[in-house]
């Protein structure tokens, strides 16, 4: 049933379905559980804020990295990589100015180290650009892309509603929820226009991003 699956699927599907535990792990953590009912606080909300902050400080540099690591046989993909880095300038800034909105410090924030797990994200994603593909990339986009289209829209109106922030608060998670489905299609079709051998890669580095990303969110349960 896998290999059917897989030869009828297109590679976009074929991704998704190779992923589809983790991603259902990633969802079952705690604090993410609590999230989508609104049972957080204010600090843990921030705390959030504040470790995406951190990881996406690195977008443009990690996409600016990917796209020299292209070759020139796969121009088309570093074109697809040009227009995600115009998307995604200034998006650490949407994320300062809903800590403020919440009653959190964004100086304090921005000067601040990031959790290890959120370090390690990072880090593996440079090194994995740099050591295994640029490719790679691509799996830490579905991980943090895809869990925000499907999570992002509900846990900003559940949070919402049971801290009283206001909706300047949550310009991110809005951002990267139903509003960002545009941009999830235009990575689908850049999926499928890899070939089998890219797509394992893509996968593969799905499945470290997930274990990584997951780290974040457990860490800060204990924060």
């Amino acid at each position: 049933m896998h290999q059917i699956r897989k030869q009828k699927s297109t590679p976009f599907e074929q991704l998704c379905f190779e992923t589809e535990s983790q991603q259902h792990d990633l969802f079952n953590i705690p604090v993410i559980k609590s999230a989508m009912s609104g049972d957080i606080n204010v600090t843990t909300y921030i705390a959030f804020l504040s470790q995406a902050y951190h990881h996406v400080k690195h977008t443009v540099p990690l996409l600016m990295l990917t796209g020299s690591r292209i070759s020139h046989e796969d121009e088309w993909l570093r074109v697809a990589i040009a227009e995600y880095i115009e998307e995604e300038i200034g998006h650490e800034q949407w994320i300062l100015n809903d800590i403020v909105a919440a009653g959190g410090n964004a100086e304090e924030v921005s000067q601040s180290e990031p959790s290890f797990a959120t370090e390690m994200m990072v880090s593996y994603a440079y090194d994995s650009i740099n050591r295994v593909s640029p490719l790679t990339f691509l799996g830490m986009v579905h991980v943090l892309e895809g869990t925000s289209v499907a999570l992002a829209t509900q846990a900003a109106n559940a949070i919402k509603a049971s801290l009283s922030l206001p909706n300047k608060a949550f310009s991110y998670l809005y951002s990267h929820g139903d509003l960002d489905q545009d941009h999830q299609k235009f990575f689908e079709n850049l999926i499928n226009q890899l070939s089998e051998t890219q797509l394992h890669i893509v996968i593969k580095s799905c499945h470290r991003f997930f274990t990584l990303y997951g780290n974040i969110f457990k860490g800060l349960t204990r924060s």
